[in-house]
């Protein structure tokens, strides 16, 4: 008797454990992982998807499936997996402009961000490069395109990706701290914005550094700044604009973030392997070559980030008057 006791005890200590978060997260994953991405395939957010959802099937020995859901400037596959079951199965891609600028741009979404999401990770950041049409636009510096901006206010256009894209928010904030006047030609995507850019019906755009960078190095477009806080390696002599506009800065980062209902052990274990990953050399190679640059954070680092960026960018939309479309 006292035998059975004992057994029938650790049976039930046993399936306590099991059945605990801790537990979940030492046999998770048992099936696939989906990584919803919320924008079309090809740009940076897509190439992270597809690289570390290879590292992590190769390290969990279960698929892992990347779901591009686009649209609606990226607020699908946000609403899509603030309603998703948090058993972490359903992890998604979050670029700023999905988790920090929406969410104070759009006034009546369907979900919150805050409260239906959780950080897992932070995963990189794209630098953005200040270009010109070389054929319209004189101007070799930032200083000297700042001087021929204020001299011909409204004159100067500058190409975006949609209202709230990162495009359209790196120019404000440059507007905005450097007192000029530019105009903005939004277009639906990157894609047709830099079309105009390249062929002189615009003037300027601020413009992702893995889209742009051909066309530096062709002579098409000239580059006169970046947006980060340091010089990127694969345009070592181009400057920031941070250098002639002290503290600016406007780079596109991207994380992974999870329903906020995923068990913290689940959080945790997803952090690790992401880590892992973005550290390993290969995979660091692969996205400098891409213009991303990798960077990590604990789950609550990242969560405090969303926080903070939302509410920057909400004094810059504020003070710029910029509406959803």
């Amino acid at each position: 008797m006292t035998f059975n006791r004992r057994t029938g005890a650790l049976a039930l200590c046993l399936s306590a454990v099991f059945a605990s978060p801790l537990g979940w997260a030492q046999d998770y994953p048992t099936k696939p992982i989906h990584i919803v991405v919320p924008l079309p395939p090809g740009g940076s957010n897509d190439v992270l998807a597809r690289l570390l959802g290879q590292k992590m099937s190769e390290s969990f020995g279960q698929p892992v499936i990347v779901d591009n859901k686009p649209g609606a400037a990226g607020n699908i596959a946000t609403d899509f997996m603030a309603k998703a079951v948090g058993d972490g199965y359903n992890i998604a891609v979050a670029p700023n402009q999905t988790v920090a600028v929406n969410p104070v741009l759009y006034p009546k979404l369907p979900f919150d961000v805050n409260r239906d999401l959780t950080g897992i990770t932070m995963m990189g950041r794209v630098p953005m490069v200040l270009v010109v049409s070389p054929a319209k636009v004189q101007a070799t510096t930032v200083a000297e395109l700042i001087a021929l901006a204020k001299a011909n206010p409204d004159k100067l256009s500058y190409a975006s990706a949609g209202s709230g894209s990162p495009q359209h928010m790196a120019a404000e904030v440059f507007k905005s701290m450097t007192g000029t006047k530019l105009t903005q030609i939004p277009y639906k995507g990157s894609a047709p914005a830099l079309v105009d850019v390249l062929g002189g019906q615009v003037d300027v755009m601020f413009c992702p550094m893995n889209s742009v960078l051909p066309h530096i190095r062709s002579g098409k477009l000239r580059a006169l700044g970046t947006t980060g806080t340091k010089r990127v390696d694969l345009l070592p002599n181009v400057p920031t604009i941070a250098e002639t506009v002290p503290n600016y800065e406007s780079d596109i980062w991207i994380g992974m973030v999870a329903p906020a209902k995923t068990p913290s052990a689940i959080i945790n274990k997803l952090n690790a392997e992401l880590r892992r990953s973005l550290a390993l050399p290969d995979v660091k190679n692969k996205l400098a070559e891409q213009g991303i640059y990798a960077e990590t954070s604990t789950p609550a680092e990242f969560t405090r980030l969303i926080a903070s960026d939302q509410k920057r960018w909400a004094e810059v939309i504020k003070a710029a008057n910029i509406k959803p479309e």
